[in-house]
This record gives C-alpha cells, structure tokens and sequence, in this order.
C-alpha cells in the first residue's frame, strides 16, 4: 500500500520554529511531526512511502537516512521549485501510479482515523478520489450535498462561495489534509507545474465523483501554528 506525506511546505504559520528547520522536523513529545506520520502509516500498512522535499530539504534526507522505518521510503525532491499540493503528486507520479489508489497525508495532521476505514471507503466506490472530512470550526471547508458528493466551496472568513455541483441542501465539512485518490486521476491533471489539489478537485467534481468521508467521530489536530502544538502534544500523550 502506498502513501504520500505532503512535507515540503514552507511552515510559514509556525514561524520562528520553522526558520531554520522545515516543519516536518518540529517536535511533538520528543518525537517529529514526520515521525509521527510515518509511524502512524505503517501501523495502518502502509508499507511504501514517499515524501516531498523544499524547504530546508537537506535536512528532512539527513533524517530519514539516519532513521529505521519498516517501510520504503522516497523522497520526491522539489528542491528547485515548491509545487503545491497539487503539483507535488503529478511530480511524484512515477512513485505513485502503480495500479492501486493511494492515500496522501499532509505531514502536519495528527489525528486518530482509520486511515484502513478510508482507504476501503475508497475501494468500496467508484470515487476518484475520497477525502476525510469532519464538522469541525475551520477557515475554508468543502461543501458537499446529502450523498457526499462534492459540490462546492467556501471561504468562512471572505464569504466566498464556489458551487461546482449545485444542491438544495449543501453541507460544510472541513478538510483533514487527508485523502485516498485513485491513480486515474492523473489523467487529469495538468501534466506538470505549481497548483492546488483543491482548485483540481473542485474543478474534476463537475464530471467525476470526488466523495466525501464523514470522520466527525475522530479527532484532528492540524499543528500548523506554535499555539497548537500544546494541543498535540495532550493528543499523543493520550494516543499512547
């Protein structure tokens, strides 16, 4: 089974931690944000991983060189230019698109979902790809309608609105950097180049089902500010 850490980001919102050292390297209980992911996939069997690299990449190599994971891991070096979300996975294609969906963590998620629930969410639809969501208090969330399908988006704090499939009963979840996509899906994706899976996704569920997971039951701590990092902490300790 395959995975992608998504850890090549500036870490701009944890600044000034992230100024020498790139976000996936920052601590929670002694143990790195990118630790804590990996560990967290192979637990779910997830046995071959591949992570993106910008941001002081050297030292995310270093780290995995010198760590022993039960798992094969890759880097997909972005070194020369940062790809978003969307363009780090059309870079990493050759590690992805090997017959079977996959599942794409962003590196600064710690959370306790089933990631073997999702994943057999995915395989049990016809979905191109398959994201975990909650309702939960976030900035900008996904809009989906009574089948969980992807329909739409919006910006809670600027109030705009992008419909792309239009319902009477839209409902917002917020997005756990999380999701299972099908290796179809490169196929339609812009062959090369920076943009976001959000934009792509959104743009693809005006013809392709692009279906939401609703994990509300689960707990999600997105560790992208310094005062959040208190609050995983409290989570892994009770995770253990």
């Amino acid at each position: 089974m395959r995975a992608m850490i998504l850890a090549a980001g500036l870490g701009t919102r944890l600044l000034p931690l992230t100024a020498d050292k790139p976000k996936a390297l920052i601590e929670v209980n002694g143990k790195t944000l990118l630790e804590i992911c990996i560990n967290n996939l192979i637990g779910f069997g997830f046995n071959h991983i591949v992570v993106n690299v910008h941001h002081h990449a050297q030292q995310i190599i270093d780290f995995l060189r010198n760590s022993s994971f039960n798992a094969q891991i890759d880097i997909s070096d972005e070194t020369e230019r940062l790809l978003d979300t969307g363009g780090a996975l059309v870079h990493a294609r050759n590690f992805l698109d090997q017959g079977e969906p996959f599942l794409v963590h962003n590196v600064d998620i710690i959370s306790n979902i089933d990631l073997h629930y999702l994943y057999q969410y995915h395989l049990n639809s016809s979905a191109l790809a398959s994201l975990a969501v909650s309702k939960r208090e976030a900035s900008r969330v996904f809009l989906f309608n009574e089948q969980m399908v992807l329909s739409g988006w919006r910006n809670m704090v600027t109030g705009k609105v992008i419909i792309t499939n239009p319902s009477k009963a839209l409902t917002a979840y917020a997005f756990s950097g999380i999701h299972v996509i099908s290796p179809e899906i490169f196929k339609q994706l812009p062959a090369k180049g920076e943009f976001s899976i959000v934009d792509a996704y959104l743009k693809l569920s005006k013809e392709f089902l692009i279906q939401g997971a609703d994990l509300s039951h689960s707990d999600v701590i997105d560790v992208g500010k310094p005062d959040t990092l208190e609050l995983a902490s409290q989570f892994v300790t009770r995770k253990v």
